[in-house]
């Protein structure tokens, strides 16, 4: 089930312009991340301050328009992209893109599970393989979150990208064999089904060779 879409975000991105390794470090010191805007004309390089991209990043950014204000201009734009410090994890570079409400753009959309498996409160374990899927669909429909119900799922049960209800109007790009979250047995259970597991053929009795005469 999909829920609603996302809400509108309102953001403040200044214009750069100066750009390279020595300015991108001048602005993550001053508390800005460096990033780009592309679409509808040509890419401008902006930046976004670091506390308002982390807050985005919290409430699922990827599938927020933003109703950005650039250079005292208003644009209704997508974030597309964040890279991160290999070390620290923390945000250095973003990409955005100008959208207009109405156009079918590819956005990822996170996946919500809802409900409570009665095999998981037996000690089952509930695996999430991916967490989000790739929809295409009108950018100002697109949904906060994807919801799937496992309150029916017993063991060894899963559920694949093609069996997802879509909203209206949107269609899937993850390929639909893609799992995503399946039932597994215990760990424990599944030890002790291997150690009781036959082991395959018995072996012969040995034979016993005849005397010599």
């Amino acid at each position: 089930m999909a829920k609603t879409h996302a809400p509108t975000d309102t953001l403040a991105i200044d214009v750069r312009t100066h750009s390279g390794t020595t300015a991108a470090r001048a602005l993550r010191r001053a508390g800005q991340i460096p990033a780009v805007l592309y679409g509808h004309g040509a890419p401008t390089a902006i930046a976004i301050g670091s506390k308002a991209l982390e807050e985005l990043l919290t409430r699922g950014g990827k599938s927020h328009i933003l109703d950005a204000t650039i250079g005292g201009r208003h644009d209704s734009v997508l974030l597309r992209d964040v890279q991160r410090d290999p070390v620290t994890h923390r945000p250095i570079h973003a990409d955005f893109q100008r959208v207009t409400k109405g156009e079918a753009i590819s956005a990822s959309v996170a996946i919500a599970v809802v409900g409570s498996s009665a095999a998981v409160r037996d000690g089952a374990i509930l695996d999430i393989v991916i967490r989000s899927v790739e929809l295409k669909g009108a950018a100002d429909k697109i949904p906060q979150n994807i919801e799937i119900d496992v309150s029916e799922l017993g063991i060894h049960s899963h559920v694949t990208a093609g069996e997802l209800r879509l909203p209206e109007g949107f269609t899937l790009i993850t390929p639909a064999e893609q799992v995503i979250i399946s039932i597994e047995a215990p760990r424990t259970s599944a030890a002790a089904e291997e150690t009781s597991a036959p082991s395959g053929t018995a072996p012969e009795a040995a034979v016993e060779a005849p005397a010599a005469g």
